[in-house]
């Protein structure tokens, strides 16, 4: 295994570094050097934008944080809390939220959940003006209570320092406070009487919003169990099959680009076209890095490792760090699989040598040469073994004698 890795790189540098087997100068090298990177990142920037074609399962169930955090809240003042989200702080009022939830879907494959929009709806009602101005008070009476709790914290600093300087017997006039004890007591009293009045007022406040008739609405259909276990089930379901779906749109985007740089890279090597044969086997290797990596990055995410997930919990419980061996045994397997692919269809000297065979051409270069050339005049590679059976001359790299049909082991050839 570890001979044929090392004979598949030694193939591969040796096609990206020469042209007709000779050797890239160096300005030429850094020319493709830069052309392949230039390539490469618009190859990403292009997997990037047909990855997001498909709308992802949070644009599709754009509610579904929102509701999943409300039902998952104990606090008693949930119910003011998920209204509120009612109202724009952005200062983007343009479009509605059920508008802004149905701009993901424009100019994408894929529709937002039609409960979603019902919500987002429910949110618009909502936003009035009217109850857009009782939110406007009760945040000013917030940053009041803010501002007198923040006075409060200053002045017990200072009233805890004054009371221990009366209690040591310090006089008035050697305190570095210029509030007295009492009168410090005073102010906090009556700050604290402020607070209780403002919080008061806006519990009122809020009870006046959360008995509006949208509002009851709103909560009501937010209470409805069917109604978020239909939502909860979609966005699962969007959230298993969207890496797939990432990974089906990136083959189409790679899939034509490596099948066409596949195909000029073969007629070029069939008619000696040295430039073009380098420069379309680089951009092959180009197509080939993001797919594999994409390939990759599925099998962390997608859905095979959910399947894989799933079985794992089921059968050993909480060891999910055995899925970690799964990986360390699994990667390695494709990736000799892949070397494997190259080995058979793109560096096969057998299927090369049997195409260079029938157009007259080097076995090993791939140039134009005599029929009755033993040796290349271009890279003086010998063309011929001798036949283990019949002892004559047959082409290297074929699997069967021309002369008496016997299969060769085309390891023994005579130089």
């Amino acid at each position: 295994m570890f001979a044929r890795i090392r004979r598949f790189l030694r193939q591969f540098f040796n096609k990206s570094r020469k042209i007709n087997n000779e050797p890239l100068n160096k300005v030429s090298l850094i020319v493709i050097i830069f052309i392949d990177i230039f390539i490469l990142v618009n190859v990403f920037v292009g997997l990037d934008d047909i990855s997001r074609w498909h709308i992802s399962p949070s644009e599709a169930y754009p509610c579904y944080s929102e509701w999943q955090n409300y039902r998952g809240k104990n606090t008693k003042d949930k119910d003011y809390e998920i209204v509120k989200l009612s109202f724009f702080y952005s200062g983007n009022t343009k479009y509605s939220f059920q508008q802004n939830y149905q701009q993901a879907q424009i100019g994408h494959l894929g529709e937002v959940d039609g409960t979603c929009l019902k919500y987002g709806e429910y949110k618009d009602k909502i936003n009035n003006p009217q109850n857009q101005q009782i939110i406007k008070t009760i945040e000013q009476k917030q940053t009041q209570i803010s501002r007198l709790e923040q006075t409060n914290r200053d002045i017990r600093a200072k009233y805890d320092s004054t009371l221990l300087e009366k209690i040591a017997g310090q006089p008035r006039e050697q305190s570095i406070n210029q509030v007295s004890a009492e009168k410090a007591k005073q102010e906090l009293d009556k700050n604290n009487s402020r607070i209780s009045t403002l919080k008061q007022e806006n519990s009122n406040l809020q009870n006046q919003l959360l008995t509006k008739s949208e509002s009851t609405g709103f909560l009501t259909f937010i209470k409805d169990e069917n109604q978020f276990l239909e939502v909860e089930k979609g966005y699962k379901k969007a959230s298993f099959w969207y890496p797939s779906i990432q990974l089906g749109f990136q083959l189409l985007f790679l899939l034509p680009l490596i099948i066409i740089a596949l195909s000029v890279h073969r007629f070029a090597e069939g008619r000696g076209y040295g430039l073009i044969s380098l420069i379309s086997w680089h951009l092959l290797v180009i197509f080939f890095i993001p797919l594999l990596a994409k390939v990759f990055e599925f099998l962390q995410i997608g859905a095979i490792f959910q399947f894989i997930f799933d079985i794992i919990s089921q059968i050993f419980g909480g060891l999910l760090f055995l899925i970690n061996y799964v990986y360390i045994l699994l990667i390695p397997l494709i990736g000799f699989g892949i070397i494997k692919f190259f080995q058979k269809f793109v560096f096969n000297p057998k299927v090369q040598a049997a195409n260079r065979v029938q157009k007259s051409l080097c076995v090993n270069c791939a140039k134009k040469i005599r029929r009755s050339d033993s040796y290349c005049p271009h890279c003086g590679y010998y063309q011929y073994l001798e036949c283990e059976n019949c002892h004559n001359l047959t082409y290297q790299h074929l699997p069967y004698c021309k002369h008496c049909g016997t299969f060769q082991n085309s390891s023994k050839s005579i130089h």
